[in-house]
């Protein structure tokens, strides 16, 4: 009996949370970052007054949902997190307007009744499927994360005969595509590592590496850096690692020079410390009384210390 009473209640639970009626629509295509975004709450069913119907949007830090709409309670909270984003109610209708959306206010959303006690008063969640890319960065391989964190720079200069290995790298929400190109010629590689083996004077030139998104086309970036190969007889403090070794070098140095002026400093406050003699402390003289040979004339007649 009660196997029965539990089967029915899971099958009733089911059927309800299968009958909601409110759904989140979103924009149809693809949404790169910075555009605008309109969500709208929609009652499939005619079941609900819209009026009584609010869209929330999950702390993904607080694990908590949080109401758009300006109640006093979430005013604050609101106006601080979620400054972006704008609920509007036209003819009937229930909209979220995002002016320029972000990754980190994708979602998920989801629209709810007022005082709703039953899941199948909440919609399904919705998250909006964000795209995006950041700048391309170029930089040198095969020297370590030295050079990596030094090396932004628009030009690089190698010596001849030097084996280069340039490296493209970018974030994005999907792995994108890499291709590299030197001005004046025709030649593309597709691939984020250009390989020059022995460069010559002929190597000197333009290299243009483009990442392209493989979703949404109309996203791509791209880093132009300019390599010039010295002569042979160049110092290799010309080249651009041998300036990186430089100003690590430089830098080293003030490092050190300022720790030896404090430990200097330092040693010569502790020596000045201790070269001092103990501290005479008048206040422990003995005391004079009236009738001693040290007392001053005096009209009291108590025999008291003056001290």
């Amino acid at each position: 009996m009660r196997a029965c009473i539990i089967l029915t209640s899971v099958i009733l639970a089911f059927l309800r949370s299968g009958s909601a009626s409110l759904v989140v629509k979103g924009p149809a295509g693809p949404v790169v970052e910075g555009e605008e975004v309109t969500l709208e709450c929609v009652d499939t069913e005619s079941e609900f007054n819209m009026s009584t119907v609010h869209f929330e949007k999950l702390s993904r830090h607080m694990r908590t949902w949080y109401r758009l709409d300006l109640d006093e309670y979430n005013y604050l909270y609101r106006r601080c997190f979620y400054y972006d984003v704008d609920v509007k109610r036209e003819d009937g209708r229930l909209l979220l307007w995002l002016p320029r959306i972000q990754t980190w206010s994708a979602g998920p959303y989801r629209c709810v009744a007022d005082n709703a006690t039953e899941q199948m008063n909440n919609s399904m969640t919705y998250t909006i499927p964000v795209h995006y890319m950041r700048e391309v960065s170029v930089y040198r391989s095969g020297l370590g994360s030295f050079t990596r964190y030094f090396t932004t720079q628009q030009e690089l200069r190698v010596q001849l005969g030097d084996d280069v290995e340039l490296e493209c790298s970018t974030s994005a929400s999907e792995s994108p595509q890499y291709f590299w190109a030197k001005e004046g010629e025709d030649w593309i590689v597709p691939a984020s590592k250009l390989k020059l083996a022995q460069v010559r004077d002929l190597d000197s030139g333009k290299y243009t590496c483009t990442a392209q998104h493989p979703t949404v086309g109309s996203l791509s970036k791209k880093r132009t850096i300019s390599i010039t190969v010295l002569p042979e007889d160049a110092a290799w403090y010309e080249t651009t690692t041998g300036r990186i070794a430089l100003m690590a070098a430089a830098a080293g140095v003030a490092l050190l020079v300022i720790i030896l002026s404090m430990t200097a400093y330092l040693c010569r406050r502790a020596k000045q410390r201790k070269s001092k003699g103990p501290i005479d402390d008048h206040s422990q003289k003995k005391p004079i009384y009236r009738n001693s040979v040290e007392s001053l004339p005096s009209t009291t007649g108590d025999e008291q210390p003056l001290v």
